[in-house]
């Protein structure tokens, strides 16, 4: 026996092994996770520039019998990646013919898939998460289609919360917006627009240096009355000028209704080669 097997044995024998990475501590700590996205089904809302979520059984139970009496079901899943909750991509949006970077998005899109910006570029986050809540800073319960969140929303925000936005952080605003998801109608606002961020206050946001930002609705950025997405101002300061990542169609009423405004933000997107976006479950990490 060695040295090193003999006093492996006595510690284990005589006193609990502990852990010396404080992270790991946390962890098994008193931890509550808030779900932060929204659930998959088929008829979700969805924005009208991409192709919807479908979901079916492509086997039943009983379509195949093993020997032993066992069966397997599974579905086939069809779905664009930029429908529910997800994150973009940097190769998502192009301005003037170039993505973030001055990448040329036609030569980078050639064959069908991004050579550059790719979604399995996408990073996994464990980023410090602040909410910006919007809605309580008017005292609503949701703010009004088609209003333009300004840089004084952020601020009055951040005071209101006791938070300081900087650098890596990754920032949620909430709206209220999301209480609509099951009124895809309503909640698109095709004919109401959608609140969301106005170009000044994207650049509020990059001048701090945040690594994602992220919103309960459909497109992050303001969308006036009836105006569509035909224009999307925020979508280029943030992706195309800043290299920020943008979340959409978050459900944040839980994570408000905690009173958590700080908390860790846990997000793993799917290594979609060439890919513009992936389908994310994000959550918030709070110790109890």
């Amino acid at each position: 026996m060695t040295n090193t097997e003999s006093t492996a044995e006595t510690a284990g024998a005589e006193e609990p092994i502990t852990t010396r990475d404080p992270l790991l501590a946390a962890v098994r700590g008193d931890i509550r996770l808030i779900e932060l996205g929204q659930p998959f089904f088929t008829g979700m809302p969805c924005s009208p520039n991409h192709p919807g979520f479908r979901m079916t059984l492509a086997r039943r139970h009983g379509d195949l019998v093993r020997p032993d009496g066992g069966s397997a079901a599974n579905e086939i899943i069809v779905t664009g990646g930029h429908v529910g909750t997800h994150i973009d991509a940097l190769s998502h949006v192009s301005q003037n013919g170039a993505l973030y970077g001055g990448v040329d998005a036609r030569e980078a899109q050639r064959g069908g898939a991004f050579t550059a910006h790719g979604a399995e570029n996408l990073p996994g986050l464990l980023r410090s998460g602040v909410l910006l809540d919007i809605a309580r800073v008017h005292e609503i319960d949701r703010l009004p289609g088609g209003y333009e969140i300004t840089v004084g929303d952020l601020e009055a925000a951040a005071r209101q919360a006791r938070v300081r936005v900087t650098a890596g952080d990754v920032v949620l605003i909430r709206t209220g917006w999301s209480r609509l998801f099951g009124e895809p109608d309503a909640y698109l606002g095709r004919e109401t627009g959608v609140p969301g961020l106005g170009v000044e206050a994207a650049h509020w946001l990059a001048g701090r240096d945040v690594v994602a930002t992220g919103a309960d609705t459909t497109a992050y950025e303001c969308i006036a009355p009836g105006a569509g997405h035909h224009v999307l101002p925020v979508h280029r300061v943030l992706l195309v000028e800043s290299g920020i990542y943008i979340i959409e169609h978050l459900a944040l009423e839980d994570l408000a209704a905690s009173g958590r405004n700080e908390f860790a933000f846990l997000l793993a997107p799917l290594q979609i080669v060439g890919g513009t976006g992936s389908p994310v479950r994000p959550l918030a990490a709070v110790s109890r």
